[in-house]
């Protein structure tokens, strides 16, 4: 062999010879070249950003919330959740809970979400689109404990002709605890309910509620 012998043409005439060569020098060579294509494809993926490690900020609760009173800035921090696990909803920051209330019980850990929450979705959600959250106080605080979120109950409210529906089918957005301790509207102490109405019907309870007494009955 000449010493002096080009080293990129050394290269070229050893990689003919293996082409040219016996069947298990070429297997032996394919091998090594596949070896070396996947050494190098783990480096790519070893280096490369991974979708994993993505996160995305939700807001969840950093204790058991109880329904019915209003959210403080300690009752609730930011989290690191891959973006696929986030659920429909959920709300990124302590601001965008500040001072709204849980419609439910909230386990600690647990995202917050606009359905979790009392407000305009929630009505919307449960009542239609132009649906109101309406709160009323059964006259027999009793009948309060028999309902639950998602529950369907007709409003009526009694008079001289006797008692009339105001309101059928309202869907129950939350069963809030009596004052103190919870949220206090209208008068009363019994447990406040909340109730999902169309726009007109919304109205009549409001003002039913003004004028006197009502009480709901399940569906």
């Amino acid at each position: 062999m000449d010493d002096g012998e080009d080293p990129a043409r050394r290269a070229r005439r050893r990689w003919d010879a293996l082409l040219r060569g016996p069947a298990w020098s070429r297997l032996l060579l394919l091998r090594r070249v596949t070896a070396a294509l996947l050494a190098v494809a783990a480096v790519v993926v070893a280096v490369s950003p991974r979708p994993a490690d993505e996160r995305a900020a939700v807001l969840v609760a950093a204790r058991d919330l109880s329904p019915g009173i209003a959210l403080q800035p300690a009752d609730v921090t930011v989290a690191a959740w891959p973006p696929g696990l986030v659920p429909g909803g959920a709300l990124r920051s302590a601001d965008d809970a500040a001072g709204r209330v849980p419609a439910g019980p909230v386990r600690a850990g647990e995202p917050l979400t606009d359905l979790r929450l009392i407000g305009p979705e929630l009505a919307v959600r449960a009542g239609g689109p132009d649906a109101s959250a309406v709160p009323l106080r059964p006259a027999d605080p009793a009948v309060a404990a028999l309902l639950s979120p998602g529950a369907r109950v007709d409003v009526i409210a009694g008079g001289p002709e006797g008692p009339r529906v105001l309101a059928a089918r309202a869907g129950v957005l939350a069963v809030l605890p009596s004052a103190p301790g919870g949220v206090a509207t209208g008068s009363g102490s019994g447990p406040l309910v909340l109730v999902a109405l169309p726009e007109a019907e919304a109205t009549a309870v409001a003002a039913a509620t003004l004028a006197g007494e009502v009480t709901v009955t399940l569906r």
